[in-house]
């Protein structure tokens, strides 16, 4: 069996053609971080800095930066959110080198094996009263994760796609509150299953192009006639999955968030 290891080459514009459904979990975030008027912001993952903006919004007084492993993200970020500093970082090896009232991220820690074991050390970064929040996808038992993981390991793909899938290293709410409480943290977790209509034709395979399907997408990039094929044989599982109804396509998605504030 040959395993991809590549790392996903990002779409900005992709991502961003869902990105009202894809921002609400942020904004149910950020609906609990007890913090008035943070001086120093650092948003872990920003991509193409949608969410990152919603920071400078709401905190326009605020120092932000936003870091991310893709150059591609980051310039659109940078084109899009002016007034915030965004930079390249790889999360297993970042540490906090200036103290932060608020560390916060969205949709990032699923791609980062290990991330929990990282927390002490991130935690470390924040100020007196400062807050550790994030959201995280929890669906990857859901139909749109079980069948692309099914058909990467199928005997017409599993030569050039076996082991790319991998599941997402997403705890639960519990989990994280473990993780996370203990002296001088205070830790809200929780978690909520959103039920999006999807417009148009192809709305699942159309949202998991800007993200689940990036490994995918990466790895058949050299082979135009493989991506149509697989793509044909993904979305025709979907549609099964998920059929079109008179409201769209109801995509049920389960996210998982944990604030930890700074006693």
């Amino acid at each position: 069996m040959t395993t991809t290891t590549a790392t996903p080459v990002w779409d900005p514009e992709q991502y961003l053609r869902h990105s009202g459904p894809r921002s609400r979990p942020f904004h149910d975030l950020l609906a609990r971080v007890p913090l008035r008027d943070p001086a120093r912001i650092v948003d872990l993952g920003c991509g193409p800095g949608n969410v990152t903006a919603l920071l400078a919004e709401r905190w326009p007084g605020a120092r932000i930066t936003g870091l991310d492993n893709s150059e591609a993200m980051l310039r659109q970020a940078r084109a899009g959110v002016p007034g915030v500093a965004f930079a390249h970082a790889d999360l297993r090896e970042w540490a906090p080198e200036e103290t932060y009232d608020l560390i916060v991220s969205s949709a990032t820690f699923q791609w980062v094996r290990g991330h929990a074991e990282l927390f002490p050390r991130w935690v470390e970064g924040l100020a007196p009263g400062g807050v550790f929040a994030f959201t995280v996808p929890g669906n990857f038992d859901a139909p749109s994760h079980v069948l692309l993981h099914g058909l990467c390991e199928s005997a017409a793909w599993r030569s050039r796609l076996g082991g790319l899938q991998r599941p997402g290293y997403v705890l639960t709410p519990a989990e994280y509150l473990e993780r996370l409480a203990g002296p001088g943290l205070a830790v809200d977790a929780w978690e909520t299953t959103y039920v999006h209509a999807l417009p148009g034709e192809d709305a699942v395979l159309d949202w998991t192009k800007g993200t689940t399907l990036r490994p995918v997408l990466t790895a058949l990039a050299d082979d135009p006639e493989a991506t149509t094929r697989f793509l044909s044989e993904y979305a025709a599982l979907l549609r099964e999955a998920y059929p079109r109804g008179p409201h769209g396509t109801l995509f049920p998605f389960r996210r998982v968030f944990a604030v930890a504030r700074h006693a």
